[in-house]
């Protein structure tokens, strides 16, 4: 891309060119920390509760990249809103829309065009997953899925989710205790995560291992990252999760236990700062999501597997490495007793359910991990190399879920049926 190109899309549109996105987050690193620190002393997740978030990030210190990574996302939540609006209840695109719809994906196309020019695939990246990472550090930053660079809960965290466990039971359509009731334990995320967690739904319900009253409901959908996530006025919530729900004869009051996962729509911003901005939607999805399922109790989230082989700039390495850092401080927040983030009615307002990490899904290439996970080239769709392919890819991830539900001491317990 020529040097110099301009930005696109004035106002609510704006978003801009991949070489001044790069450019510009490298160049405004400096004011970017200093914004970032001050963002992180008043709590990202405060600023989120009280509505401001947007704003806060805005105004700090004027700062253009941070300024239009947030334009960016606004750009991304109303494209998804359209296509979501067009695609799952039939609403035609005003005008305006449609040439909203128009620029935006000429310059996605753009971005990728881009990308493919330089963008070289790679079997490693030479970076330690973070549950082999433990204490080790990245980028100044400890490893592990949990504080003190641990990959299991600290004893006081993981008492209180199995304490939660423990009254997860089937549920009426009313939310009322019923013994012909049902647990529904459904997936919330993207385009990655329905193509995944689509093939373990339907294992899972053919499984016999299974505790019959648990239904288990694929409601992800293609493109709803966590910057649509995070809005409650979302049209995926109402035209696809609510929808599918309908459809299945699954209530809302009968959700208990989400299992979500998490990333930026084509992130920029250099470490720690992309991953603290879906940190941040992350903690407000959680927030969405308490309050659009009465009983909520469990959240279980994941991050993105391999990304090392992409084509597209939908989520390269780092990013998709380094979004497994949001989930960690998402928790980590929530084991510090962020009231933001209180599951526990005796310590205040409940805002979030419990909050545990799901399977770790990302590996390094080849290379793998200590448990032996890897991903191969194989493992993706030759068509972008970003999301899994069928046969192997969505086979992997939902063998790792398979295995998480089963063993994990917060799940075994209502999600087996010899445990009844």
């Amino acid at each position: 891309m020529p040097g110099g190109e301009p930005a696109f899309f004035a106002g609510d549109h704006l978003v801009f060119t991949r070489e001044n996105q790069h450019n510009t987050g490298l160049k405004a690193c400096a004011t970017l920390r200093s914004a970032t620190i001050e963002l992180m002393k008043a709590s990202l997740s405060k600023l989120i509760l009280a509505g401001i978030a947007f704003a806060a990030f805005t105004v700090a210190d004027e700062d253009q990249a941070v300024r239009q990574r947030l334009q960016f996302a606004k750009s991304v939540f109303r494209f998804n809103q359209i296509m979501v609006a067009k695609l799952e209840s039939g609403r035609a695109p005003l005008p305006e829309e449609e040439e909203f719809m128009k620029t935006f994906n000429a310059f996605r196309n753009k971005m990728t065009f881009d990308f493919k020019q330089t963008a070289k695939p790679k079997e490693s990246v030479g970076v330690l997953p973070l549950n082999d990472l433990g204490s080790g550090m990245y980028k100044g930053v400890q490893g592990g899925l949990y504080p003190q660079g641990k990959n299991t809960p600290p004893g006081a965290h993981l008492k209180a989710g199995l304490a939660i466990a423990k009254t997860i039971q089937p549920l009426n359509a009313e939310g009322q205790p019923d013994a012909d009731g049902k647990i529904g334990l459904i997936s919330i995320g993207y385009s990655n995560w329905t193509q995944e967690f689509s093939i373990f739904a339907a294992q899972a319900m053919q499984d016999p291992e299974r505790n019959p009253k648990v239904h288990v409901l694929d409601c992800a959908r293609s493109a709803q990252t966590s910057e649509i996530m995070a809005r409650p006025e979302a049209e995926y919530y109402k035209a696809v999760v609510d929808k599918r729900l309908q459809q299945t004869g699954l209530a809302l009051p009968q959700v208990q236990i989400v299992m979500m996962k998490v990333a930026t729509w084509q992130p920029w911003l250099p470490f720690p700062w992309e991953p603290k901005f879906l940190q941040s939607l992350a903690a407000q999805s959680v927030q969405t999501l308490r309050d659009r399922f009465p009983n909520l109790k469990l959240i279980y989230v994941t991050s993105r597997i391999y990304g090392g082989y992409a084509d597209i700039a939908l989520n390269p390495e780092p990013h998709a490495f380094e979004t497994g850092f949001a989930v960690k401080w998402l928790i980590a927040d929530q084991i510090a007793g962020k009231p933001e983030l209180n599951f526990d009615a005796k310590k205040g307002p409940v805002r979030a359910p419990w909050i545990a990490w799901g399977p770790y899904l990302w590996a390094d290439g080849v290379k793998g991990r200590s448990d032996g996970l890897k991903w191969f080239k194989e493992d993706l769709r030759s068509d972008d190399h970003t999301h899994p392919s069928a046969s192997q890819g969505c086979e992997k991830v939902s063998k790792l879920i398979t295995d998480f539900l089963k063993t994990d001491p917060t799940t075994k317990t209502w999600y087996l049926k010899r445990a009844q």
